[in-house]
């Protein structure tokens, strides 16, 4: 048998597996991509959608006048939530293990007719004793604590800190999250407000620490 005929019955089915395999590496490089979509008192907010899913992701990033170190121990410190979320309402540590990581479990309020939500969390750090970077990340629990009749459980969220030294006095920022927060929300509000997120939070933890 003439073996270019077995090459080229073989072609078709090469063909597509690389047509599809090129389309697939196209489109998760574009969802790696980020969105700038504004800068506010030295805080860059970006935005992209996830693949699969309607709602996008945040990213913020700032550089703060403060040490790593003193930012560390205010996200590290289980006591301190004094610069999170003023919707959040209720609070209850499940786990805690200090420099390593903690689970939560959060109830945040909602302005009426919506529902208010609560949630699980667990929380792993890490950090690189050579550069002295510092990693918070942030899932979403199932199975943790009950759902409750009249609250809507948030099942879909994942948040990371990342807090690099720039400096003796400086440290670069960069809060990036998805969440989705079930329920009857329209997606294109929850995209609106999802830009104001990492201002928010960013804002919460350099206030905080230049007090």
């Amino acid at each position: 048998m003439n073996n270019n005929s077995g090459f080229m019955g073989r072609c078709p089915i090469l063909f597509i597996s690389v047509f599809f395999f090129t389309i697939m590496l196209s489109a998760s490089l574009a969802a790696q991509s980020w969105d700038f979509i504004k800068e506010k008192d030295g805080i860059k907010i970006y935005t992209r959608h996830e693949a699969g899913m309607d709602l996008k992701s945040y990213r913020g990033v700032t550089d703060i006048n403060a040490p790593a170190e003193k930012i560390y121990a205010l996200i590290e410190n289980i006591n301190d939530n004094d610069w999170w979320d003023k919707n959040l309402t209720q609070i209850k540590v499940l786990k805690y293990e200090k420099n390593k990581g903690r689970q939560y479990y959060m109830i945040y309020s909602s302005p009426w007719p919506v529902s208010d939500r609560d949630i699980c969390v667990d929380v792993s750090i890490s950090r690189d004793t050579v550069t002295g970077e510092c990693i918070f990340k942030s899932v979403a629990a199932s199975g943790v604590v009950p759902e409750r009749d009249g609250i809507v459980r948030i099942k879909d969220f994942r948040q990371t800190w990342t807090i690099t030294p720039a400096g003796k006095e400086m440290t670069h920022i960069i809060l990036e999250g998805y969440i989705d927060p079930d329920g009857s929300i329209p997606d294109w509000i929850s995209n609106m407000l999802v830009s104001n997120s990492p201002y928010k939070a960013i804002v919460g933890v350099r206030d905080h620490v230049k007090k």
